[in-house]
């Protein structure tokens, strides 16, 4: 295929979230995995300030992810040679055969503002839609559609004051465990013992949402799953969906934070397949697929579980709609251990991207018609 003639991948990266640098090294492995051959790459980092740049050819792959989620100086010598652009004309201008693969996590890219944009635009783009997005992005929808759809949960509440968080941590029973609503990578995330603890983990979860998460917290392993593919695809297409093996998060510490997750390489041991009987991963597997078609997923989603140490019960967690795509991210590891590797796996984004975007551009906008 010439040059010409290859299909453009937008790489979005960056972003206004506090998940931003886990972007930048989730973008650098999707560029990787991009067949040269078959598509022309296009980086496109966006500045916590909302400006949209495309960097230089190689800027990014230069970079180490260790110095991309730690080193003020890597960022800088990203932005060197970056072009600024206009995020409407980018948009627009694509072709039906290209396609936008949004690597934003967190708040105005994982939440569904970003998705709304693109549709806007016309653009085909990997992972899920408006709906999907802002339902799996936001904790207290996720857990009240699960709940429509008969998922088991742990006892749960919502908090936007002291006393709101006092009144939930008094009726879950301590410990509890305290999360920004609408944030991801653990970040803001604190366990709480007693009122005090309650105090300070809600004041550092308001410093990225404004309403937080009170969880009962529970002796358990941490179960994750994979899913991919088209929930409205039947039986026998290559693009239906499909669940991954289960793996487990086994942290060092009393939980899995972000610092365990990105920045300590021995905070915490992946495991992929999780060493669990086959009848809970089964389980667990068949709840991801049906917490995927409850949220109106579409394309990917980690769905996490937690798995009750004494009595093996399986609780649905929460669903992440852009899952990490750092080298130790288990969505793409979970895929690996499953047959697909990430070069496979990327390529089948992309498709299901343009086949929604082409089931779109089918619907008529005229009424009567």
């Amino acid at each position: 295929m010439s040059a010409s003639r290859r299909a453009a991948v937008v790489v979005l990266c960056g972003g206004r979230s506090a998940e931003r640098l886990v972007s930048l090294v989730s973008a650098r492995c999707v560029a990787e995995h991009l067949d040269p051959r078959r598509f022309k790459t296009r980086l496109v980092h966006i500045d916590a300030d909302g400006a949209w740049a495309e960097l230089a050819p190689g800027r990014l792959s230069a970079e180490t992810p260790a110095d991309l989620l730690s080193s003020p100086a890597a960022l800088r010598r990203l932005r060197a040679g970056a072009r600024a652009l206009d995020p409407w004309r980018l948009l627009t201008a694509l072709r039906a055969e290209d396609c936008v693969f949004p690597v934003l996590h967190g708040p105005l890219g994982e939440d569904g503002s970003l998705q709304g944009m693109l549709e806007m635009a016309g653009a085909a783009y990997a992972g899920c839609g408006v709906l999907g997005s802002a339902a799996g992005m936001d904790k207290e929808a996720t857990k009240q559609l699960a709940a429509q759809a008969g998922l088991p949960q742990v006892p749960w509440a919502v908090a936007r004051t002291p006393g709101e968080a006092g009144e939930a941590a008094r009726r879950l029973g301590w410990p509890v465990f305290v999360k920004p609503a609408r944030m991801g990578s653990s970040i803001g995330v604190a366990k709480a013992r007693d009122r005090r603890g309650l105090a300070a983990a809600l004041r550092e979860a308001l410093c990225y949402d404004d309403k937080a998460l009170i969880e009962k917290a529970i002796p358990a392993r941490e179960i994750e799953c994979a899913v991919l593919g088209d929930p409205w695809a039947v039986a026998g297409d290559r693009l239906a969906l499909k669940a991954s093996v289960c793996g487990e998060i086994v942290p060092n510490a009393e939980f899995y934070d972000y610092g365990a997750k990105y920045l300590d390489p021995d905070g915490a041991r992946l495991l992929a397949p999780a060493p669990i009987p086959a009848a809970a991963a089964a389980r667990a597997r068949a709840a991801a697929l049906a917490a995927f078609r409850a949220l109106d997923l579409y394309g990917l989603a980690r769905v996490d579980f937690l798995l009750h140490r004494r009595t093996g019960a399986l609780y649905f967690n929460e669903a992440n709609t852009l899952p990490g795509f750092t080298p130790i991210s288990m969505y793409p590891r979970l895929w690996r251990e499953s047959g697909i590797p990430t070069k496979r796996l990327v390529e089948t984004l992309i498709a299901l991207a343009l086949r929604r975007a082409r089931a779109r551009r089918r619907l008529s906008a005229e009424p009567g018609t």
